[in-house]
């Protein structure tokens, strides 16, 4: 008798089946990642998206399209910036120069502790929880200027190109400017703009807060919400209007949560009472930095002595720039991540 044995087959899936199997699971499980992030009991991340997503002007849908407009202004309200309401006093800014090896901590060691053979700036690396940047003390204030476009109004222009007509050692970007449909060319900048004391600009203000960010024909970084007749009443040789000021002579802005601006690039200006002044700009949207909240701008400033500090436009507007080079890395895309621009700080 002959033997039988029967042989047990395998079902084989077919490799398109596999495929299809595969990006099921991975949709489910990402569908269940997006609803348990978005939709789940963690606040803070849902408070860091909305803020981040309403701040940027660029990429507002990001949170309409997931929140109703009611939890966005719920969140946008626990989230936002009380200001100092009051004016910098110039007199509590005392040029002096320090001829001592005692500091109070380390942070004024950084700052008052020159490097060699340069008198006129030094940079500071920055560094927190989740972002990173860079720090310029100043020790003369006399040659910082506002330096606009070559043609305002028509067209902005590059940091890059901007730094190297202005034959500018330092350039960071200072005030917003007019963006519809947030692809604009920088041509309009917003608010005020004042240069070698003369009106160079005066178009409708971004209402980001704050108010007039500049520098006193006696070199004295004063912040102040005033009339345009105010500003030039007060005596400024260069200033833009932007905000919101995050010091006022010495007083901390009351802010509730991350501040409403969510965390990205940030850039502020400051002056100690010793007249050293000071420009922050911190890398954001990057592995290595996913950017700073005002929260950040603000601690960064106090821990370095700031006795006013205002923040500038931020975002892919961040920008610094020291003999002619990009020090930090720019978001904006394009050639070298840079975006024409109406108002630059510079440092001649």
């Amino acid at each position: 008798m002959k033997n039988t044995k029967k042989v047990r087959q395998t079902y084989k899936m077919p490799l398109k089946r596999k495929i299809l199997v595969i990006v099921c699971c991975l949709y489910v499980l990402g569908f269940s990642s997006f609803l348990f992030l978005f939709y789940g009991p963690f606040d803070s991340f849902k408070e860091f998206w909305i803020t981040s997503a309403m701040t940027t002007m660029t990429h507002q849908y990001l949170a309409t399209s997931i929140y109703s407009e009611e939890y966005i202004q719920e969140v946008l309200e626990k989230n936002s910036i009380i200001e100092v309401d009051e004016i910098s006093n110039p007199d509590e800014i005392m040029f002096r120069k320090y001829a001592t090896t005692i500091y109070r901590n380390e942070y004024e060691k950084q700052i008052l502790q020159k490097d060699p053979e340069n008198d006129l700036y030094k940079v500071i690396d920055i560094k927190g929880n989740g972002y990173q940047g860079f720090l310029v003390a100043i020790y003369d204030p006399s040659r910082i200027h506002i330096a606009t476009s070559s043609q305002l109004g028509v067209t902005g222009e590059s940091i890059l190109t901007v730094s190297k007509r202005e034959n500018a050692i330092i350039a960071m970007n200072a005030g917003g400017f007019y963006d519809p449909d947030w692809n604009s060319n920088g041509a309009l900048p917003h608010g005020t703009v004042i240069s070698n004391g003369e009106v160079v600009s005066d178009y409708y203000d971004a209402g980001m807060g704050g108010g007039f960010i500049g520098f006193t024909n006696e070199d004295k970084l004063i912040l102040g919400n005033m009339s345009m007749q105010e500003a030039i009443d007060i005596g400024y040789r260069d200033a833009i209007e932007f905000g919101p000021y995050l010091i006022v002579n010495g007083k901390r802005s009351f802010i509730r949560g991350n501040g409403g601006w969510g965390i990205a690039p940030r850039s502020a200006i400051g002056q100690r009472k010793d007249g050293i002044v000071l420009f922050l700009v911190i890398n954001g949207r990057l592995a290595s930095s996913i950017g700073a909240d005002m929260v950040d701008l603000t601690d960064i400033m106090e821990r370095y002595g700031a006795y006013n500090a205002s923040n500038l436009d931020g975002g892919s507007s961040s920008e610094l720039v020291i003999n002619h080079k990009i020090v930090n890395t720019p978001v904006a895309g394009g050639e070298n991540g840079l975006r024409n621009m109406s108002t630059f700080w510079v440092v001649k």
